[in-house]
């Protein structure tokens, strides 16, 4: 018995070893640049170049670039973060992260003819990570017009509920990212005064019967349903218009008659696994004809803070945190950015009426500055065969929401949609086709990290 009992120990250790030695070895993991070209126009002043990892590293790893300037002097007239040692930039992957990055900064007041450039490479990587195929990366210091790359977007931890929204430049092969709470009212620079609520955190509003903040308490908000989680109909009464129709925002139009503007309750966040946070009075004033003034404290607060806010003409908006009390960067400016991921409230039906309802993965185009975006189904055309002579007959719609979450499934056969790729139009004229190739597990992704392939089909003359 005791014999049997050994025998049958030892095939089953010898089992689970040949399953283990059985089992196919991780793919190598490799370090490289996003793209293999980057600009750097005159108005942008610093760039955050991202060296990627296929995998996060189980422990920090270091890597080396050598830095190879031409008609550009490091440390006078550009300089790094962290600092170069000669020509060398010594960097480290964190233990548990898939990425490392540097930034590169021009000074000020200088001179550039636009022919300048930094030749970035990847010399080494500790073991056992490798240093991949796009491993040299050139930064112009000038505008680039991108024949198309690879890129993985950086949406930050959360996974279908990821931290961060990313913005994407096609030409110039970069990608920035933000938090998505990091902000709370946008304004404006448009011709008009309207403010917008944060969509990427569910944030909804409702006008209060007031234009004076002091006379506002928490008595006034008894009885007020402030939310878009509840998929309730009324709650798309809360929120901006989806399809981001400034006309159609929750606060309208700043009125030049202060007496006009009214006290809105303004809940910050119910939308994304958004921690929640205290309701926010506000008010909103004209600033003279170039810009605004915001009123705003905490529902119980007997004092309000006051910020002003001036129009500026290179972005769609200027954002405000009450957090911070203070304008937060968000967008690139407006001629820096085509496409936006992010999760948002969107429309949904609940069979009778359309009601609110939350949407990871969604790609916004910034139709504002003028960007238009088709979809195309591989019936009609492949995306490799998708050639110039295709655009005449290509739709092209100025709705912020025609890529929006069409291109991914996640009932049925999840993951990427391989039966449609889009056609982006830039607002200088570039026409780029782009497809989706991962955003979660099942088609070999990551959520919170889509990946997507583009190329130039037509540069603008």
């Amino acid at each position: 018995m005791k014999r049997a009992l050994v025998f049958m120990l030892v095939l089953a250790v010898s089992t689970l070893n040949a399953c283990k030695e059985s089992e196919p070895p991780l793919p190598d993991n490799l370090i490289q640049f996003e793209s293999a070209e980057q600009g750097l126009d005159a108005a942008t002043k610093e760039a955050t170049i991202k060296l990627k990892l296929s995998r996060a590293v189980d422990a920090a790893t270091p890597v080396t670039v050598q830095v190879t300037p031409t008609g550009i002097a490091a440390g006078t007239q550009f300089t790094t973060t962290p600092a170069l040692t000669g020509n060398t930039l010594s960097l480290t992957v964190p233990a548990g992260s898939s990425e490392t990055s540097f930034k590169l900064t021009k000074a000020d007041n200088i001179f550039l003819s636009g022919t300048e450039t930094v030749a970035l490479a990847i010399t080494s990587a500790a073991s056992p990570v490798l240093v991949g195929t796009t491993k040299q990366l050139t930064v112009k210091f000038t505008s680039i017009i991108s024949s198309g790359t690879n890129l993985t977007l950086d949406g930050g931890t959360g996974g279908s509920s990821a931290v961060n929204a990313v913005f994407v430049d096609l030409s110039n092969n970069a990608q920035s990212s933000v938090k998505r709470a990091s902000w709370d009212l946008g304004f404006s620079s448009g011709t008009d005064f309207r403010v917008i609520l944060n969509n990427m955190t569910g944030a909804a509003a409702i006008a209060l019967a007031k234009n004076d903040l002091n006379q506002v308490t928490a008595a006034d908000t008894v009885g007020l349903v402030l939310s878009t989680s509840n998929f309730d109909p009324a709650g798309l009464k809360l929120i901006d218009d989806v399809s981001g129709d400034l006309t159609k925002t929750v606060i309208p139009s700043i009125s030049a008659t202060d007496a006009n503007n009214k006290v809105y309750i303004v809940n910050r966040g119910t939308g994304g696994s958004t921690p929640a946070k205290g309701w926010i009075k506000i008010r909103v004033l004209r600033n003279g004809t170039t810009g605004y003034t915001l009123q705003y404290a905490g529902i119980k607060e007997t004092t309000f803070k006051t910020v002003s806010i001036t129009k500026d003409a290179a972005y769609n908006f200027s954002y405000v945190s009450f957090d911070t009390g203070a304008a937060v960067t968000v967008e690139p400016a407006k001629a820096r950015w085509d496409i936006e991921w992010t999760g948002g409230i969107y429309i949904t039906s609940d069979g009778t009426n359309n009601i609110p309802y939350y949407f990871s993965d969604q790609v916004y185009i910034n139709f504002l500055a003028g960007v238009t975006a088709a979809e195309v189904m591989t019936s009609t055309v492949t995306y490799d065969a998708y050639a110039e002579s295709n655009i005449a007959t290509t739709t092209f719609k100025a709705d912020r929401s025609v890529i929006g979450s069409n291109w991914r499934a996640t009932t049925g056969t999840v993951g990427v949609k391989t039966d449609r790729f889009y056609v982006v139009k830039d607002a200088a004229g570039n026409v780029y086709k782009l497809k989706f190739i991962s955003f979660i597990s099942n088609d070999g992704g990551v959520r919170g990290n889509p990946k997507f392939d583009y190329k130039l089909v037509k540069q603008a003359n």
